[in-house]
């Protein structure tokens, strides 16, 4: 096998989590994409064309039937955004293009641009055309299969008889999209050989982007997997490209900090004289900025102050979250962990300049060809070997033995993604965020989710679904104990200081009542979090906008920023002092149909940072329910509700968990009438406050009678089952005709076909 055994079952794993969450192109929609495509632009299709004719399908952006607009910018149902981006650079990326302003041709670089005759644009763009025709020609001879020999050929013949397009991005998406069967859908190099390195495989040596594809055609015919949707595969698997970097742990090449770094989660250097590099940036300034500091502090560096600088620079600006770190001894990797955040200085250590890592390996080997031994900050690239074997150490490399759950032991804090890790990286930066959005986003649930991974992480180095019930515990609380890493309160109108801070309340002792001080949940919290600063500690404020902010937090809101953390206040009613642990998080939701942030105090506002959770119908992938499909049903009718509601619509949608049922899409026609009978609709009525008529514009004349004023409930019933559903397209007649409908009609017949099929073969072999 090519990949390893272990390997591929990952793959095909991944395969078939993607291909039930909807991530996937079915095989004939994908054949039909690139059918679609051939019969617009194909070669004959172009060879057809001459003239300003020829330019503008070409070239001109502004087309949305142009070829360029279509490569870079199309993402409908014709044409998905699924096939590899292009994205990133100007239009001169094309080699010519129109400018919006004045309407000229330009081309050339964007510092020495060239406005061209609309002659002298046909020029180039007859130039293109006649290369993608000879390229598409060299792709015809190319052998189904191809080895590297037959790939090296083509990327030879591509440079020599269509070198403006094949070298191209634009270029190798175009044949890609022509020869699927033929070429990845990666359409930069370096890409091409970043995944074909995570698959423990050594690209072929040489330059272009021709030249590793019969690599990925060979794992996908083994694997049995069309081309593209291995490449869709590795995309979620191994995000994008990072860098390898080998950090020397020695300081002054004899005392060793590889213990610091392994203990502490971090990769750490020296040179401390060099001060806080905080403020350094990107650019050639802070360069110079560093170069100097190296030069009065460290003058015995003089002859290496250049190269020192810049290992220093790659340290604080270069190097970035995703990046591997290897942190080496000589030719030894002691560990590999994974960069996880920016630049931090430790003022009191001798090796001061850090980056947090989550350590992946912490076995001791030697790469095939030892880079960079002289230097400490160094990146690993000469050598592919060296890399793919860093993969290959990672890809085997046994769980690491830490102390999880150990009293004052912390894991270093694990990058989430997607939504959760948006919440992190504003935790991280404001320590307080609030999670806003209309009704049905799942504020709550990725609050709870993300709160309750980044508690587990640090606490058992573990997601929260992986833990044991008492591991669950001790993030959670105990049902009738002191809570635990994460806790849970909700804001309404008649909750207050006492209950969040401190507080009097009444208390009968013999008899007598009396008013007690307690404590309130925010005060425990903290004092808890005071007691165990090596752990994170989280609570969630469910609806915060439903509270009397200003009363609730009081005087809390002077030491809730991240620069004042660990400051005391004085409480004015236990005259107690008072701070908030720099290990406190706070997330906020926040419900944008009953009031908006703009009317939150705005001292709040300054100190929380604001993420926007809007309906998402890719969520729903491409569930139909009785030829109903869910996502385009939910864009419809929210499309609906912006258009007729008016002022603040955009915070008056449905949110798309209005649809979900246990975290997955409703696959149940009964369940998805209960849930628009019982939680839609009476949203929407809320939303028209009896005016019917913008309610029957909304949903169409079918679910509502305008004339009484009234929701045609009846149609719920079972009898009714047909009229409910040619009443709830009413919201949008194409329904019928999105690719989720057709798709699943085609799918339907095909799987009744093949049913015809096998009885058909098993009436022979009975006779």
């Amino acid at each position: 096998m090519i990949l390893p055994e272990k390997l591929a079952q990952e793959i095909l794993t991944l395969n078939k989590e993607l291909d039930e969450q909807g991530s996937l192109l079915p095989k004939a929609r994908l054949a039909q994409c690139y059918g679609t495509f051939r019969q617009r632009f194909g070669p004959d299709k172009l060879a057809d064309l001459d003239g300003e004719a020829l330019l503008e399908t070409m070239h001109n952006h502004s087309n949305h039937d142009s070829l360029v607009y279509w490569l870079e910018f199309k993402n409908d149902d014709e044409l998905p955004a699924k096939f590899g981006s292009i994205a990133g650079g100007s239009a001169l990326k094309f080699g010519i293009y129109r400018r919006k302003e004045t309407g000229a041709w330009m081309t050339g670089s964007p510092q020495h641009q060239q406005e061209l005759t609309v002659e002298e644009a046909v020029e180039i763009a007859r130039k293109h055309r006649d290369q993608l025709i000879r390229g598409t020609e060299l792709l015809e001879k190319l052998p189904a299969n191809g080895t590297d020999a037959d790939y090296q050929s083509l990327q030879e013949q591509m440079d020599s008889l269509a070198p403006d397009v094949s070298r191209a991005a634009w270029g190798h998406k175009y044949f890609s999209m022509l020869y699927s069967d033929k070429l990845d859908d990666y359409h930069n190099p370096d890409y091409q050989r970043f995944h074909l390195i995570k698959l423990l495989q050594v690209p072929p040596a040489g330059e272009g982007r021709y030249l590793v594809a019969g690599r990925y055609v060979a794992i996908a015919n083994e694997l049995g997997l069309h081309l593209n949707h291995l490449t869709t595969i590795l995309n979620h698997r191994n995000a994008r490209p990072h860098r390898y970097w080998r950090i020397g742990t020695k300081l002054g090449g004899v005392d060793s900090r590889w213990a610091l770094m392994r203990d502490t989660g971090c990769v750490a250097i020296g040179w401390p004289d060099l001060g806080d590099l905080s403020g350094i940036s990107y650019d050639r300034d802070s360069k110079e900025e560093i170069r100097a500091r190296m030069a009065t502090h460290y003058p015995n560096t003089a002859q290496m102050v250049g190269r020192k600088t810049q290992e220093v620079f790659n340290f604080v600006t270069v190097i970035a979250e995703g990046d591997l770190a290897l942190a080496a001894d000589g030719s030894t990797i002691l560990g590999i962990g994974r960069v996880m955040g920016g630049y931090t200085f430790e003022p009191e250590s001798d090796a001061p300049h850090r980056r947090p890592v989550e350590w992946l390996s912490l076995e001791e080997w030697r790469p095939p060809n030892p880079e960079g031994l002289r230097t400490t900050v160094y990146e690993f690239k000469k050598d592919v070997n060296n890399l793919v074997e860093t993969e290959r150490r990672l890809f085997e490399a046994p769980p690491i033995e830490r102390k999880p759950g150990d009293d004052g032991v912390s894991f270093p804090a694990r990058r989430l993604e997607g939504i959760p890790g948006r919440i992190q990286s504003v935790l991280e930066r404001k320590r307080q965020v609030i999670l806003y959005g209309p009704p049905g986003t799942g504020k709550t649930y990725w609050a709870e989710k993300s709160v309750c991974d980044l508690a587990a992480y640090t606490r058992f180095g573990q997601a929260f679904g992986q833990l044991s019930d008492v591991q669950r515990a001790v993030i959670v609380g105990h049902e009738r104990e002191t809570g635990g890493l994460v806790r849970l309160c909700s804001f309404h109108p008649a909750y207050g200081y006492e209950d969040f801070l401190e507080g009097y309340h009444p208390q009968e002792t013999d008899g007598q009542l009396n008013f007690e001080l307690r404590d309130g949940i925010f005060k425990k919290l903290c004092e808890d979090a005071g007691d165990n600063p090596a752990y994170k500690f989280y609570l969630i404020i469910d609806e915060i906008n439903r509270g009397d902010i200003p009363r609730i937090f009081g005087e809390l809101l002077t030491v809730m920023e991240k620069d004042k953390r660990g400051k005391s206040i004085l409480l004015p009613l236990s005259g107690e002092p008072f701070c908030v642990p720099d290990n406190v998080y706070i997330v906020g939701t926040m419900n944008t149909a009953d009031r908006s942030i703009a009317l939150l105090d705005t001292a709040l506002r300054r100190r929380f940072g604001f993420i926007e959770l809007m309906p998402d119908s890719g969520v729903l992938g491409n569930t139909v329910v009785e030829s109903i499909p869910l996502g385009p049903w939910l864009d419809a009718l929210n499309a609906a509700i912006c258009e007729q509601i008016g002022r603040d619509a955009r915070n008056l949608q449905i949110g798309h968990a209005y649809l979900l049922d246990d975290g997955k899409p409703v696959s149940s026609f009964d369940r998805f009438a209960r849930m628009v009978q019982d939680d839609i609709l009476p949203l929407l009525e809320e939303y028209c406050y009896e005016d019917y008529a913008t309610l029957a514009r909304i949903l169409g004349g079918g679910l509502v009678d305008e004339r009484d004023q009234r929701i045609h409930h009846e149609l719920f019933v079972p009898a009714k089952r047909d009229d409910l559903i040619q009443a709830l397209k009413a919201v949008d007649p194409n329904l019928d005709t999105s690719a989720q409908a057709v798709t699943s009609e085609v799918e339907d017949l095909d799987e009744e076909a093949d049913d015809e099929v096998e009885d058909s073969e098993a009436a022979v072999s009975e006779d």
